[in-house]
């Protein structure tokens, strides 16, 4: 890489914390570029993933520079904290679009952050990508301009997987605990959905509200129906202690939980004894595909660590390579609207399988191609949503072994 094409990207990443000391952190700004703004949970409930989400949108842009750009143009990265909070989201929305005048908005997680942000990215007709499950993401008026594109499963997709797993393991008298916003009750009624369309029901249902230091009162509601499963729709810090007050009651309890919340930083707070037996579940990248390869080798490179630890970081290396591929086809000057057009073509069959910027680059003087992730298959749906696999694992011994595979 040249030292000019250097300038185009943010060479070096000290990690989340610098990025949430030093908000707003941005590239040389040149002419002939295209700019994007990394929006990402650096702290907060995202905290875990952020940072290494951060560094991928960074090192998929240094990819792309390196193969010469996309549509005649560098891309340039602006880059920014959500703290996994709205209002704090919406801030940072403002900033990237009024003033660093970005063309796409690329990783917001959460779902009530990124509602709040697709006002802004659809007023000022930009992209946003995005790693949220609310379905209201998918179609009017969040969606009204078909800009959004969802990278994450949707939470019906992930209440679906659940009801699965359920009866996978003979469970027939579920409850559900979510906390109270659009990703929590989301996941648990796309679970009641999916379960009732079974044939069965759903003992219990309670939402709670966030940022409570006890929520004894919801668990004993709960736990008074005599389920023998309880599906949650929670982030880390509330379910860590609804699992101890849990825990201490002396009950025995199954519990299916989401793997942002069902993750190591769980079992390390809680302890083997609390967690052994707790189901993950999570989407699962595309593993065994060429293009996780290659995004795998860049999160060891920038994290020191295996790329199967963050599925988010995945998602937004898929994000900027999709995107640098649309500007490709759409050709030079292409404006938004040309962008969008070329985003399901460069996607979706037919077309060569291509599995990198560089080499889907190349394949598109012939032809039509088609980018297999390293997130998933990414094949977009009309409401630019996709449908990744699910990966279900057990806590045994302080360890999160994965069972198998559910295909929704």
């Amino acid at each position: 890489m040249t030292t000019c094409d250097r300038r185009t990207v943010l060479k070096t990443l000290a990690g989340a914390s610098m990025l949430a000391a030093a908000p707003g952190l941005t590239l040389a700004q040149g002419a002939g570029t295209f700019r994007i703004g990394a929006l990402n949970p650096v702290t907060g409930a995202g905290g875990p993933y952020g940072g290494g989400m951060q560094k991928m949108i960074v090192a998929a842009v240094e990819a792309v520079n390196a193969a010469g750009g996309a549509g005649g143009r560098k891309l340039e990265v602006f880059a920014e904290d959500t703290q996994t909070q709205p209002q704090a989201a919406v801030l940072a929305a403002k900033k990237l679009i009024e003033i660093n005048k970005v063309q796409a908005v690329l990783g917001t997680w959460a779902s009530g952050v990124s509602l709040a942000v697709v006002p802004l990215t659809n007023d000022a007709n930009i992209f946003l990508m995005h790693c949220s499950g609310a379905p209201a993401l998918s179609g009017p008026p969040a969606n009204a301009k078909g800009l959004g594109y969802r990278f994450q499963a949707t939470n019906d997709q992930f209440g679906r997987a659940f009801a699965e797993i359920c009866a996978r393991e003979g469970f027939k008298r579920p409850a559900t605990m979510a906390f109270n916003n659009a990703s929590g009750i989301g996941n648990t009624e796309g679970f009641r959905k999916a379960w009732e369309k079974k044939g069965n029901k759903v003992v219990e249902t309670v939402v709670y509200e966030p940022s409570q230091p006890s929520y004894r009162s919801e668990l004993q509601k709960v736990l008074a129906a005599k389920p023998d499963v309880i599906v949650m729709g929670s982030y880390l810090a509330d379910t860590t202690i609804i699992l101890r007050e849990w825990f201490q009651t002396g009950e025995n309890q199954k519990w299916i939980i989401p793997g942002w919340a069902a993750n190591p930083d769980l079992i390390k707070a809680l302890g083997n004894e609390v967690t052994e037996g707790l189901i993950s579940v999570e989407s699962v990248s595309n593993e065994q595909s060429q293009a996780f390869k290659i995004y795998d080798a860049a999160y060891q490179k920038a994290m020191k660590q295996s790329g199967l630890n963050n599925a988010y970081a995945a998602m937004t290396w898929d994000m900027v390579t999709v995107l640098a591929l649309a500007l490709e086809a759409a050709g030079p000057n292409a404006d938004i609207a040309a962008v969008n057009a070329k985003l399901r073509e460069v996607a979706n069959p037919p077309g060569k399988q291509v599995s990198g910027f560089a080499e889907g680059k190349e394949a598109l003087k012939a032809g039509k191609i088609n980018y297999e992730g390293a997130s998933s298959v990414l094949d977009f749906d009309q409401f630019g949503d996709v449908t990744p696999d699910f990966g279900v694992s057990f806590v045994s011994k302080g360890q999160l072994s994965r069972k198998y595979i559910v295909k929704i």
